[in-house]
């Protein structure tokens, strides 16, 4: 089957409940999308306004598929999630491995984030849509 670029309206709508939920419930998270896998905003939910989020869209795909590529060589498959931490913050990078419409998450959070949290709830907003894509599918 061919990998379209962007879901269904009703598959993004539960994605973006999904991520306006972590944007409520996790403290410190700043700034949550979704992205189909090539690169294209689907929906987002933010705290802080950040800029050029069709570029984020693209270059956090193009992460993922480049880590995935390094695991792979590495013998390491299904790469889940990427962490990055920085001085003045942390990005998670999670793939939503659906099988009509694989997509990413998005999150920018603040330093202080509670880790274990985030990804509990990055977790399962890709368990919801997945969820949500199977009965929409069947």
């Amino acid at each position: 089957m061919l990998q379209q670029r962007s879901a269904p309206d009703s598959l993004i709508h539960i994605a973006h409940q999904q991520i306006k939920d972590i944007l409520t419930n996790v403290t410190g998270v700043e700034y949550v999308m979704v992205c189909s896998s090539d690169g294209f905003e689907l929906t987002s939910a933010y705290k802080k306004n950040v800029e050029n989020t069709g570029k984020l869209a693209a270059v956090s795909s193009s992460i993922l598929a480049m880590v995935q590529a390094f695991l792979s060589e590495i013998n390491l498959y299904g790469c889940q999630s990427i962490t990055l931490d920085a001085k003045n913050g942390k990005a998670f990078l999670s793939a939503v491995p659906n099988k009509n419409y694989p997509m990413l998450i998005v999150a920018l959070t603040s330093q202080e984030v509670l880790l274990g949290q985030l990804l509990f709830s990055l977790k399962r907003c890709s368990e919801k849509i997945l969820e949500a894509d199977t009965h929409y599918s069947s």
